[in-house]
């Protein structure tokens, strides 16, 4: 691991957005995925059976269209701050540092970039389900 690189398991925004990821409707596995909703924001930059690479950007004032994710691994490229609002209704507001390394339970949500820079990030989406 770099030396710029941080592993977030428990900021306090982060715990905040996961109490609000596991409280999603049980409509979240017909929702789109975001790189059908938003495809000027989600590029797929590498694909295969086991994962999906995606590469986000946006600016400030952008906002996403209701879109669903599944699990993955996030790294921050850049610093930001976020609304997310969840399909429940529910939001958080997040302020990320660049270089940031997190997890993120599958989820779906609004997202909107409430900051004063832009967002770039990298997913690594898992294709396979969580071991029962």
């Amino acid at each position: 691991m770099s030396a710029r690189t941080t592993i977030i398991t428990h900021t306090e925004e982060f715990v905040s957005a996961r109490m609000c990821f596991h409280v999603m409707s049980a409509a979240r596995n017909i929702l789109p995925h975001a790189v059908t909703t938003d495809p000027d924001k989600y590029k797929v930059i590498f694909e295969n059976d086991r994962v999906r690479v995606i590469d986000y950007k946006d600016k400030p004032g952008d906002k996403t269209k209701l879109h669903h994710h599944p699990d993955a691994v996030l790294y921050m490229l850049s610093a930001f701050k976020r609304k997310l609002t969840f399909d429940n209704g529910k939001s958080v507001v997040v302020d990320i540092k660049g270089g940031e390394v997190v997890w993120n339970d599958e989820q779906s949500h609004i997202g909107e970039n409430i900051g004063e820079t832009n967002t770039h990030v990298l997913f690594v989406e898992l294709k396979q389900p969580r071991p029962q």
